[in-house]
């Protein structure tokens, strides 16, 4: 029976190869004498051309011999068997390449996943910095600082950072919305939202005289 086709294979070679599986499981035994190469190209469904290279290709690895007008005669099991061994080991090979090539063809595609994905991730976090910019920052008021026992309208606090201060933490107490007469003292935690760089504006006037 015909091996199946193998992909990417050459007809020819796997005729060869059809033909050498059924020596090795001597359903042909040496001295055999099989199909003219006009028998093998019907048998086949090929050109005489193909049988013709299959017969070749046998004959090259010792494993029969073709005499015009006698046929086809089966020389080695061996050889047959050497073979289809070498032939295996190609396919494996050629298996191997292309399960290695798959595999990087999708790691390729995960990177682009997680590429792609990191970039949502990023667009995302902007657009919500951008909707939402009251995510409060805060600063703790040392002693010396120009805050130190002093309110916020003096030190006109929001006129020199553009930062709006929403709380302050004191003894233990929070302050919501402190109005501008609220006293700040060393050791108060200020409480305030702006934009990107309020926190180093704040940073910087807090501390002038601390």
């Amino acid at each position: 029976m015909e091996r199946k086709k193998n992909d990417g294979m050459p007809r020819y070679q796997q005729i060869a190869l059809d033909i050498a599986t059924q020596i090795v499981k001597r359903q042909y035994r040496v001295g055999d004498r099989i199909y003219a190469r006009s028998s093998l190209a019907s048998r086949y469904h090929v050109s005489p051309e193909t049988a013709r290279r299959a017969v070749c290709l046998l004959a090259d690895m010792g494993i029969v011999e073709a005499e015009k007008g006698s046929g086809v005669e089966i020389l080695s099991v061996e050889a047959a068997a050497r073979y289809l061994q070498e032939l295996t080991g190609v396919e494996t090979m050629t298996q191997l390449r292309a399960s290695i090539r798959a595999d990087l063809e999708e790691q390729v595609r995960i990177a682009a996943e997680i590429k792609d994905k990191v970039s949502e991730l990023m667009d995302r976090a902007e657009r919500f910095q951008h909707l939402n910019p009251f995510n409060p920052f805060e600063i703790t008021v040392e002693a010396g600082s120009i805050c130190d026992g002093r309110t916020l309208a003096q030190v006109n606090f929001w006129q020199n950072t553009t930062a709006t201060v929403i709380a302050i933490a004191h003894g233990g107490e929070l302050m919501i919305s402190p109005g501008a007469s609220t006293q700040m003292q060393a050791g108060d935690v200020v409480y305030f939202v702006g934009d990107e760089n309020a926190p180093a504006r704040v940073d910087r006037f807090v501390k002038v005289g601390a």
